[in-house]
């Protein structure tokens, strides 16, 4: 069978998609992998062949996509990020169009799903979307939602569809995150007959260039605790980010492992309790770490979860982050915040709070319950080619 997953944005976005893909193809499909051109030497680093969607995805610090800045010019920002949105939303729709011709199925991320079932409908293929947190716990999507809306209605006109009273096509809904993350939602989509399997988080975990370096490190002293921000944000003082770490962890007696993805740490100066890295697989590295401070992305928070690690999430984004540290709350295996409320008294204090026994006995007894990588990937790959097959059937 042939199978089209097409996905917008980070790292974070594109690598379920990759995980997803890689399975599919090891069970013999043919693949067609679709990200955006800034995405294509990552998903050539994992082995997989994939085609340019759409324009890059934005670039951390890039006008008003910097998390947590100062806009100078608020009204100029948000003209700025609505063209974003509508242009995405153009080029998504012509990309599908040409992708899903020939498809037995076709898997997007969750931000391209209503265009995605749009052209699953032209073509009469089943459609399926890759969620990373549940569809309701965030705040209606306000303009961003309102130019998706008139994009896919333009759509549907461009295809000759009917005019949408509803769902436009039924959509396989996959959470790729666990089930016992948000029991009370999945206890409600079962009272109401919704169908959205949980798979768990696929994702690739494949080696970094400084994982050997970083276990070394590791080795030679006490297990650290690891700070992280993700792929998509460029911090905005490094240099002072860096300090305030080294000087928390001074006073709780602790280490610090740093890994500084996007920004610029080349002139940080040295601190005797403080290693920098570049990037570092997570399930390589978290299992030798005390804890884990991080961003809140949904793969990074399944990451330390699998490992059995009490958390701290500074979050940066008002969307999903803020979900996943609620999340890490309501599990009990650790806290989260605001990184723009983040200050040194607070982070010793949040640190303090992680790093008693009780919460580490709690995040072995999650680690305990969670989905493997490669699980999640099976079974995704499973309903997508069950999903698949069935279409094919009444076909």
């Amino acid at each position: 069978m042939k199978f089209v997953l097409a996905g917008y944005g980070s790292r974070g976005d594109v690598e379920p998609l990759a995980a997803v893909g890689r399975e599919l193809l090891r069970r013999g499909h043919d693949v067609c992998m679709a990200v955006p051109p800034n995405m294509l030497g990552f998903m050539e680093s994992a082995g997989l062949a994939a085609v340019a969607f759409g324009s890059d995805s934005p670039r951390p610090g890039e006008g008003a996509f910097t998390p947590n800045a100062n806009v100078r010019n608020p009204i100029g920002a948000a003209t700025e990020f609505m063209q974003h949105v509508a242009r995405a939303c153009a080029e998504w729709s012509t990309a599908l169009l040409g992708l899903a011709e020939g498809a037995d199925l076709l898997l997007t991320g969750k931000g391209e799903q209503g265009l995605a079932a749009n052209v699953a409908e032209h073509y009469g293929i089943p459609v399926a979307a890759l969620h990373f947190f549940p569809v309701g716990q965030l705040h209606p999507d306000g303009v961003a939602g309102r130019i998706t809306k008139e994009a896919e209605d333009a759509q549907r006109r461009a295809l000759g569809l009917p005019e949408a009273t509803g769902p436009a096509h039924e959509t396989l809904e996959i959470q790729c995150y666990d089930e016992l993350c948000f029991p009370e939602q999945a206890a409600e989509w079962a009272k109401q007959g919704v169908h959205r399997p949980f798979v768990g988080a696929p994702t690739l975990e494949l080696p970094a260039e400084t994982d050997a370096e970083a276990l070394s490190w590791i080795a030679a002293g006490t297990p650290p605790i690891y700070f992280g921000f993700g792929s998509n944000v460029s911090l905005p003082s490094p240099a002072e980010t860096v300090a305030v770490i080294s000087m928390a962890c001074e006073q709780l007696g602790e280490r610090a492992l740093i890994c500084s993805g996007v920004s610029d740490f080349d002139y940080i100066p040295h601190f005797d309790n403080v290693k920098v890295v570049d990037s570092v697989n997570h399930a390589a590295i978290f299992p030798a770490c005390r804890a884990v401070v991080h961003q809140g992305g949904a793969g990074t928070t399944a990451a330390g979860l699998r490992a059995g690690k009490p958390m701290l999430v500074l979050w940066f984004w008002l969307e999903d982050q803020p979900i996943w540290a609620s999340a890490v709350e309501r599990l009990k295996v650790g806290s989260g915040r605001a990184f723009s409320e983040s200050t040194l008294d607070s982070l010793v204090a949040d640190l303090r709070s992680i790093l008693i026994p009780e919460c580490l006995i709690r995040a072995r007894e999650v680690a305990a319950q969670m989905t493997t990588a490669a699980q999640s990937a099976s079974s995704a790959a499973d309903l997508l080619e069950n999903t698949a097959r069935d279409r094919a059937v009444r076909r």
